[in-house]
């Protein structure tokens, strides 16, 4: 006589908090849903391709403008007033134009697709009622966040790749090949400049977790994208605007938006690494707490979605 079927009810809810599934034959709860699989979904959708091109064309946008408007040392924020930044040499190099790039973006273009590849990875399985099928599967809650994870920051980092990558390229094209020329005074040579725009790419990343990790958690929190993209972009933006508070002295050292630009350090002839060190170990520090949170709130919350 063949055993018993067990009903529905004694099989576990999917949906439920710390409920286990009866293990099949052959299955393992790590080759659920592969990164391969989640990676292309994600790239497969239009605001992904959308994002992509938004970045791609960015320097093409600038090139244009230099074009009209003339080199980019004139009255305003150049020179002439005194005022020493990247834009003064935009035009010098390949490389000067890719750190340009770079330096206009960081603030708030780049924070946008962090925001969205993270904010909108979870949220928008529950927006489309597919979140409890996913986990029906059976797809373990840890495995299902940690898949998403690392896709959403694979992404962010190919966006951020992205643009120093064309910047490049269109900026050859455009003024030619050479070594990167200080605001300051003196030159990086060429052969350095590739692996210290590695080094500023790598660190914009790292200052950047703090809004994935915003992102990420109010993802797990929401049925609605929007919103988890728009709270961590908010959120940040407060960041930046509470830095530029000086009465809070001291304190602001404890923001990662003040150390958001401590990248320019390594564009420097002799490296320096004090700024970006510090900066990148506040930010590691509130990332990782913001996806503890969002890991721990997931793994409790009762999916209905």
């Amino acid at each position: 006589m063949s055993a018993p079927v067990q009903p529905p009810e004694a099989r576990g809810k999917t949906g439920a908090p710390g409920t286990e599934h009866p293990e099949a034959a052959g299955y393992r709860a790590g080759r659920t849903l592969p990164l391969r699989v989640e990676a292309m979904r994600q790239l497969r959708r239009r605001r992904t391709l959308l994002m992509g091109g938004v970045l791609a064309a960015l320097p093409f946008i600038l090139i244009i403008a230099f074009a009209i408007g003339g080199t980019p040392d004139g009255e305003d924020g150049g020179r002439g007033s005194n005022r020493i930044n990247l834009m003064d040499v935009a035009t010098e190099s390949a490389a000067n134009f890719a750190a340009t790039s770079l330096f206009v973006s960081a603030g708030f273009l780049l924070v946008i697709p962090v925001a969205l590849f993270c904010g909108d990875t979870v949220a928008s399985e529950a927006s489309w009622s597919s979140l409890r099928y996913l986990l029906a599967a059976p797809v373990p809650r840890t495995r299902l966040l940690w898949s998403k994870l690392v896709v959403a920051l694979g992404f962010s980092l190919a966006a951020m790749v992205l643009l120093p990558v064309v910047a490049l390229a269109a900026g050859t094209a455009a003024y030619g090949w050479g070594p990167l020329k200080l605001p300051t005074g003196g030159a990086l040579a060429a052969g350095d400049t590739v692996p210290r725009l590695a080094l500023v790419v790598a660190f914009i990343f790292v200052s950047q977790l703090v809004t994935a990790g915003l992102a990420f958690w109010l993802s797990t929190k929401t049925d609605a994208p929007l919103g988890a993209v728009g709270g961590a972009v908010f959120l940040t933006i407060v960041g930046n605007v509470l830095d530029a508070v000086t009465a809070l002295g001291s304190w602001r050292d404890f923001l990662p938006a003040h150390w958001q630009f401590a990248w320019a350090d390594a564009l420097q002839p002799e490296l320096e690494w004090g700024g970006m060190i510090k900066g990148a170990s506040i930010s590691l520090t509130y990332a990782l707490i913001l996806f503890a949170l969002a890991f721990r709130g997931f793994s409790r919350k009762d999916i209905v979605s």
